[in-house]
């Protein structure tokens, strides 16, 4: 097994993001460039009207008087005018401020104010709302962008002005000094800032992270050299684009010149698939879990012949997936066998994606590899990858033609890996590392070496083939009383895969003799069970809270059980009274789970699972 993993040569070709934009539009101007939803209909927009938008946007901010690296705020969901606009920051010289829409407005403050942010683009008069509430500590903030809806009436001082008006002003501006933007992109340096994105983080304050041009320009030629999509794709962007997994598939789109249907509204995402009918579609495990849930679930309400239809079927794709694993493709009657279980069964299920999927990103969090498995034997291939924030988010992925279920992957084209030797804590080199934490000195000491490796606080190991596997990190190791270490996200993707009534998970047991786990309980699969028990008039509150709730969930967690060392078995577990929410405080807007949140906030339940008659059964 290795220890570290020098990096595959990497041609380079990109500067900027800006000049990579401006290099696309004059390549393919006439190629279709984004879908976007207007009300109930969705329209398209060329690469030349994309180029002309983001130049009255650069031109806009420029006639606003911004300079060169100074930051300009995005504060909204997903949308194709936030990639319009974040590109006219970039190409105006400036840097983007990434926050996330669902914010509070203490935070937004918080951070407008820690990156002295100059103008902020605002989705709707609710985020306006937010930094008008905070006017006072933004003295730096002396514009905000509206990008939908009217300027208030209370507007008097010109503080607010739309994202038309801005546009229109760009475009005058460029009638007189039509050079403007061109000179702008060329004054570009690699090591000038290019992002600053707060990190969500799973506890603390949220710390600036500096990307610089040169680490988006690495991205695009790291993802171009892959050839993960070509110029024919069609990819699905609902991905927060606030967060760096958005941000490097938006490179990823421009540098490929692929078509994107960008929509940021999450209940609107399988209906959506089957509009676009998408051929690429990155996504945290968290959907890929429900989907899977949602399948279980309906084929043991159908039973009979259905379910012993889809089982065989199953039993096949998993025969096939083995020899796809193996780079070879079926042959004889397995061939024969799963040309029939794709016509039964496997094509219904591709359809809910549109049915034109050729494979799936994954990444955020870790993917269970039962879910990985799962959808491999139906045909459906996931690529899980691996990368931070503070890393550009692309540092690991998954090939095609060379994956590993239960791994990130094989490190990107120009990236070096290595294990530290004490822990085998990943360590990450490449041009996409960050610069630093935003003025936080101690902090980048910390994080970056001296020689600019990235240490990543997670654990992992490298196998014989080069593909890297997460086993945990590094913080959220628990060791029990008895000296045993566990790795929750292991056992908590196991659980979610097992079980379709489980929403989520925290395994608990640090400095305890045993390991429990609180759970939260999927509300849509929750009330069908109880809707077909002929339990009728309680709340998703008052079904979570029943003992034959309970008595449903304890047959799938003794089933994992079965799979684990005996310290790491679930020795019990309680059940939440709602699930948990970015809103509460509990998940990160990528959707982690905050563990240490939830350990603290349920402090009592987790301790009467260590106390009286409950005390026992120790390693």
């Amino acid at each position: 097994m290795a220890d570290a993993i020098a990096p595959e040569r990497l041609e380079r070709k990109t500067t900027s993001m800006a000049g990579l934009m401006q290099h696309r539009v004059k390549t393919t101007p006439d190629r279709e460039a984004f879908r976007y939803p207007v009300a109930d209909q969705w329209r398209s927009m060329t690469w030349r009207e994309a180029g002309e938008r983001v130049n009255a946007i650069a031109a806009g901010l420029l006639a606003l008087d911004i300079g060169r690296q100074e930051r300009v705020g995005i504060v909204s969901n997903t949308r194709v005018e936030w990639i319009l606009c974040d590109l006219g920051i970039l190409s105006a010289g400036a840097a983007t401020t990434t926050v996330y829409p669902s914010s509070t407005a203490e935070e937004c403050a918080f951070i407008l104010s820690d990156s002295g942010t100059k103008i902020a683009f605002v989705e709707d008069s609710g985020q306006l709302a937010k930094l008008r509430a905070h006017r006072n500590e933004l003295p730096d903030l002396r514009k905000v962008i509206l990008m939908e809806g009217a300027v208030p009436a209370e507007n008097t001082d010109g503080w607010v002005m739309t994202l038309a008006d801005v546009e229109a002003q760009g475009a005058a501006w460029l009638g007189k000094n039509s050079k403007a933007v061109d000179e702008a992109i060329a004054g570009i340096e690699g090591e000038h800032l290019a992002t600053l994105i707060y990190t969500s983080g799973t506890t603390g304050q949220p710390k600036g992270v500096r990307l610089v041009h040169e680490c988006w320009a690495y991205c695009a030629d790291a993802m171009d050299a892959m050839k993960l999509i070509t110029a024919d794709d069609v990819q699905y962007l609902w991905l927060p684009m606030s967060h760096s997994f958005g941000k490097v598939l938006m490179a990823m789109h421009v540098v490929t010149g692929s078509v994107c249907a960008v929509d940021g509204r999450i209940p609107k995402v399988i209906d959506n698939l089957a509009v676009i009918r998408p051929t690429f579609m990155a996504a945290v495990p968290r959907i890929f879990e429900k989907v899977h849930n949602k399948v279980i679930a309906g084929v043991t309400d159908q039973g009979g012949m259905k379910a012993k239809i889809f089982y065989w079927a199953l039993a096949v794709g998993r025969e096939g997936s083995v020899v796809r694993q193996q780079g070879k493709e079926p042959t004889g009657l397995l061939a024969l066998k799963l040309k029939i279980a794709e016509k039964l069964v496997f094509s219904k299920l591709k359809d809910r994606f549109g049915g034109r999927v050729r494979y799936f990103v994954s990444g955020s969090a870790p993917l269970a590899r039962e879910i990985a498995e799962f959808f491999h034997a139906c045909g459906i291939l996931i690529l899980e990858g691996y990368g931070l924030t503070e890393s550009s988010a692309a540092s690991f992925v998954n090939r095609p033609r060379a994956y590993a279920f239960g791994s990130v992957g094989l490190p990107m084209p120009g990236t070096d890996l290595k294990l530290a030797p004490e822990d085998n804590e990943i360590l990450i080199r490449s041009p996409g590392v960050m610069r630093g934490y935003h003025n936080l000195d101690d902090a980048t000491a910390e994080t970056l070496t001296s020689d600019h490796w990235l240490r990543t606080g997670d654990i992992g190991e490298i196998d014989s083939n080069g593909f890297l596997r997460i086993t945990d990190r590094k913080k959220d190791l628990i060791k029990t009383s008895g000296g045993k270490y566990v790795a929750p996200a292991a056992l908590e993707g196991k659980l979610k895969a097992a079980c379709p009534f489980i929403s989520q998970v925290v395994v608990h047991g640090d400095r305890r003799n045993y390991c429990t786990a609180l759970i939260t309980v999927d509300e849509e699969a929750i009330t069908k069970w109880a809707r077909e028990h002929h339990i009728e008039g309680k709340s998703y509150q008052a079904l979570v809270g029943m003992a034959e709730v309970k008595a449903l969930l304890e047959p799938y967690v003794k089933d994992v059980n079965k799979t684990l060392a005996k310290y790491e078995t679930i020795k019990m577990f309680e059940i939440l009274p709602r699930d948990f929410t970015v809103e509460e405080g509990e998940l990160t807007p990528s959707l982690k789970v905050k563990r240490k949140v939830v350990e603290k906030r349920y402090k009592d339940s987790l301790d009467k699972m260590y106390t009286g008659a409950n005390a026992g059964g120790g390693d």
